[in-house]
């Protein structure tokens, strides 16, 4: 009998780039990371290309449309938390429409922060991939070093 496949989430996340600041949202009563400063992201709906979730969490989070074009892939994460993640990280410097809050459900300010002075709760694994992305770093691990732990 064939063993099940591991499967693991896979999400996908937004720097809005405006010269040297970056758009972040501070998340608001979701149950993960309420209170601190994350930027548009969400997970893939399945039989959806990244760079389509990508498009569709900008237009659901910041109401803006993006032109496919106008994305970048700058880095991917394999992450460690409660679980096993992939993460992909976009670039867009242009988008088209006025940036605004659409899930003030979710949300409760959006701010735009200098890539080199960020606030202290931004969440860990974003603050790391803004830093690779300002590096160039293409990929990452992150939240491993306390797996080993975790099985002894």
């Amino acid at each position: 009998m064939p063993r099940e496949r591991f499967a693991m989430q896979v999400a996908v996340h937004l720097f809005l780039v405006r010269d040297s600041q970056v758009l972040l949202l501070r998340r608001y009563n979701t149950g993960y990371e309420d209170g601190n400063y994350s930027v548009p992201a969400g997970h893939l709906d399945g039989n959806e290309e990244v760079k389509t979730a990508a498009i569709r969490e900008a237009k659901e989070e910041c109401g803006i449309d993006i032109d496919p074009s106008s994305l970048e892939v700058v880095g991917v994460m394999h992450r460690l938390s409660a679980d096993e993640r992939i993460d992909f990280f976009f670039a867009a410097s242009e988008w088209h429409g006025e940036i605004i809050n659409a899930e003030p459900n979710k949300c409760d300010e959006l701010v735009w922060m200098d890539m080199d002075k960020l606030p202290p709760n931004v969440i860990p694994y974003v603050r790391q991939a803004i830093s690779n992305f300002r590096e160039q770093r293409w990929f990452d691990s992150f939240g491993w070093e306390h797996a080993v732990e975790l099985k002894h």
